[in-house]
């Protein structure tokens, strides 16, 4: 079944016991998202909140919040979608086996938008104060809009084919922004919408935007879809929902989706505001910065919109799923995009752009006598200069020909492949001064930081130990060390008081201590925490602490640490300064009142027990 509205695919999900009802009056500041959260966790259906309080719109949660309802919602269309991705792989695959192939003649012919004159988006006006006013977080800077697809078209070259639509955040409401006037769009760094604004820069004029709100639900996938730029993100929601989608053409304004629930037109104002704080994917709040301003015109929506929306935070959340689906269709892509490289993980437990796992080929010298990194590291580079995993701050990757079953989804076999491999004199390339995610705030200022490539080839250089050293000690003001696995040390360190952009002299201090001591070969990995217990407790909280409070350049330590010819490495442990910094956002923290009134939903006898 296709969907050619969310209202369908709502009646659809409750038929077949994928969606609940909920007539309690609930709040949209923090106690739905809290709400959505545990849904999440629970792997509960989705939720349809039909009184949220001060608003006249239902709000529905959880609509992707499990792989098979994903595969659910696009039972009719995945196949011929995994077809096309796999044409492309192979094409001559359709004359060996024409069977699995039957539905993308359709799929190929429903990419291209259909121009309509009118749409039920158009029946209804509204204002910005009137929309849901999502607050996720407590210390959020007013109402977010969670699920956009915000469309631009190339002032260029306008028209369908050189459109971008992405899942750029919205703020509605905020101290800086006019009511009902403005609205905030932060769009980070590697975004299509920043080539279109670009231009409209370039040509003085200023760029118009539509953020749809609901609609066909391969619009919402097709949002977040990491795509090759030039390829429009409204041609796969075509193919991904099985029919042509249907946009409303009016002079001198940009289309519009015809079965959106809500739309907001407006253009980029010349000047920016404040934008934020925002509780975000890694776990942490995205600090107030400037953002780019939209000047709204007009607020559409059908009359019987409902408000879709989702939360996000520390991994793993509802947008984990939209990851794995994605990696499902695009995973066998991976050696068409990246020439050597055989399979990629963003891991999700790190808030995904900070780590980047990768199997790929070591080949260029197979006659050497011992093997080292060389075309894996042109791999790793590669993947730092390609597509959304440029945004990757560590790229770790080993080679397949050392071990051919060795996956980059099997995260604690990986890390003792590396380990067991690696040569830190020579094996750490650096990146430094470079673009890192926007909201990565352990660079040395906004959207700047360092990036390494952390390459491993050749035999096993050492067995890694399952204790700690009998011979261990530590300096001062550190302790707590903890095995946190076969190799990796995990201790607490001194609260971190240096300044950005600098070494930690009590960093540097363990790391001299540490060479004064022996037996140390068989644990080539220690990790500095603020919180030793927390951290090596298991992976996921292991891989969010190091990878998201660290920067490469300003926080990679060694033991008998060198730079040769600028090239730094260490002959001995490795140490990764991962405590919260001085100037780190915060972490994300619930309301404790809030959560007690969650708790009296899913008791027994409330609305949502049985469910969270």
């Amino acid at each position: 079944m296709t969907y050619r509205n969310l209202s369908s695919c709502l009646i659809d999900l409750e038929r077949n016991g994928h969606l609940i009802r909920i007539d309690t009056e609930v709040d949209a500041r923090l106690e739905l998202a809290a709400i959505q959260r545990r849904a999440f966790r629970a792997k509960a259906p989705a939720m349809l909140f039909t009184r949220v309080k001060g608003c006249r719109f239902p709000m529905v949660a959880n609509l992707y919040g499990t792989r098979d309802r994903i595969r659910f919602i696009f039972r009719d269309t995945l196949r011929a979608v995994e077809g096309i991705f796999r044409l492309k792989i192979d094409p001559f695959d359709l004359f060996r086996h024409p069977q699995r192939y039957l539905g993308v003649p359709r799929s190929l012919w429903g990419m291209m938008p259909r121009t309509v004159r009118r749409g039920p988006v158009l029946e209804c006006r509204t204002t910005v104060r009137e929309l849901p006013q999502l607050v996720s977080w407590p210390m959020d800077g007013g109402g977010y809009v969670t699920l956009p697809q915000v469309y631009t078209e190339s002032p260029d070259r306008p028209g369908f084919m050189h459109s971008n639509m992405g899942m750029y955040r919205v703020q509605l409401t905020g101290d800086h922004y006019e009511p009902d006037r403005e609205v905030g769009l932060h769009y980070q760094i590697h975004r299509g919408i920043g080539y279109h604004h670009a231009e409209a820069l370039r040509r003085g004029e200023p760029l118009r935007v539509n953020i749809f709100v609901g609609g066909p639900p391969a619009m919402t996938v097709a949002a977040v879809m990491p795509l090759p730029e030039g390829i429009a993100e409204v041609l796969f929601a075509g193919a991904l929902g099985g029919f042509r989608i249907p946009m409303i053409r009016r002079a001198g304004g940009l289309p519009i989706l015809a079965e959106a629930d809500f739309c907001i037109s407006g253009t980029i104002a010349p000047h920016q505001k404040p934008e934020g704080p925002f509780g975000d994917h890694l776990g942490y709040y995205s600090l107030a910065h400037d953002f780019p301003v939209l000047r709204v015109d007009a607020v559409h929506h059908r009359r019987d919109a409902v408000w879709p929306f989702t939360t996000v935070g520390r991994p793993p959340q509802e947008d984990t799923v939209f990851g794995e689906f994605i990696h499902e269709l695009t995973a066998a892509l991976v050696p068409q995009v990246f020439a050597g490289v055989h399979e990629v993980h963003a891991v999700d437990a790190a808030g995904v752009h900070p780590l980047l796992l990768a199997v790929g080929s070591e080949r260029y010298v197979p006659y050497a006598g011992e093997r080292q990194p060389q075309e894996l590291i042109t791999c790793g580079m590669a993947l730092l200069g390609n597509t959304q995993t440029s945004l990757s701050k560590y790229v770790i990757i080993g080679a397949r020909e050392d071990d051919h079953d060795l996956s980059a989804h099997d995260i604690p076999a990986f890390f003792t492949h590396m380990l067991e491999r690696t040569d830190f004199s020579r094996d750490l390339h650096f990146i430094t001064r470079t673009t890192i995610d926007t909201l990565d705030y352990t660079g040395i200022s906004l959207n700047q930081g360092s990036k390494v490539v952390w390459a491993a080839a050749g035999s096993r250089r050492r067995d890694l130990a399952d204790t700690l050293p009998e011979t261990l000690t530590l300096p001062d003001g550190f302790g707590s060390p903890r095995l946190f696995h076969k190799g990796i040390v995990v201790l607490r360190g001194p609260r971190h008081t240096a300044r950005r952009d600098e070494h930690d002299p009590a960093m540097e201090r363990l790391a001299q201590s540490l060479d004064d001591v022996r037996g140390l070969s068989g644990v080539p990995l220690f990790v500095v925490v603020d919180d030793a217990d927390f951290t090596a407790a298991d992976w996921d909280n292991f891989l969010w602490v190091t990878f998201t409070r660290s920067d490469p350049a300003t926080d990679l330590y060694g033991v008998g640490a060198s730079t040769h010819c600028k090239h730094w490495g260490c002959r001995g442990p490795l140490i990764v300064d991962a405590r919260l910094k001085s100037f780190h956002a915060p972490a994300l923290e619930t309301d404790p009142e809030v959560e007690r009134r969650v708790d009296a939903l899913a008791a027994p006898g409330g609305p949502l027990h049985g469910y969270l």
